[in-house]
């Protein structure tokens, strides 16, 4: 009878955990953010206790675990909306290496040691690091690598935005050596009274990209 109990409950608890990690949306696990981790922990443990506990209502395993899938849908939401609330629960991009050259203070913060960077640079091929241009430390911990134009040393693939979701990226003007009057005037020139009505806008060899938000 304790067997055929526990068998219902796996398969019931199986059904749900499915149910709610598909509600959650889709990811691949090295790209999941340190709140999406604790989360997917919290409901397998939470399943695991459900499943040994074969005297607790299945209400008791649920209830909790529904909890928590609510309360990560609503962040989600939140951090649709929001860059800052964003930032705060998934951290931010961190540049590595930015025009060729190590930077290490950022490496220091983020406690990551050259044998990180030179085991994710092997990952991508790349066996030396006067071979790279820019890399971005993401946060999922994950290395994005932009090597140097083999024809012009000059030019750069990589772009850093300098609005996003109408917020103006104070430090990345700064690496452009620009400021917010001249993106203003950029804004104006395109026929943009306001950084607020546009969700995202790059620079490119003196050229500039913008998208316009879509209510």
């Amino acid at each position: 009878m304790e067997i055929g109990s526990m068998t219902m409950r796996t398969i019931a608890i199986y059904l749900i955990i499915a149910f709610f990690f598909r509600i959650m949306g889709k990811r691949e696990i090295g790209e999941l953010s340190l709140l999406d981790l604790v989360v997917y922990i919290l409901l397998t443990e939470i399943a695991a206790i459900g499943i040994e506990s074969h005297n607790e209502p299945i209400f008791k395993v649920a209830y909790p675990m529904l909890l928590i899938v609510v309360i990560q849908i609503i962040f989600s939401f939140i951090s649709l909306k929001s860059v800052k609330f964003r930032k705060l629960l998934d951290g931010h991009p961190v540049l590595i290496i930015s025009n060729g050259k190590v930077n290490d203070k950022e490496m220091r913060k983020q406690r990551y040691t050259f044998d990180d960077l030179l085991l994710q640079l092997r990952e991508k091929d790349i066996g030396d690091i006067r071979e790279v241009d820019y890399a971005i430390l993401e946060p999922t911990g994950k290395l994005s690598v932009f090597k140097k134009d083999a024809n012009n040393a000059n030019r750069s693939s990589l772009t850093f935005p300098l609005i996003l979701d109408g917020i103006v990226q104070e430090d990345n003007l700064k690496h452009y050596n620009k400021d917010k009057v001249w993106l203003l005037q950029q804004l104006k020139s395109n026929g943009y009274t306001s950084v607020e009505q546009v969700s995202y806008c790059s620079l490119l060899d003196d050229e500039i990209f913008i998208d316009n938000k879509v209510e």
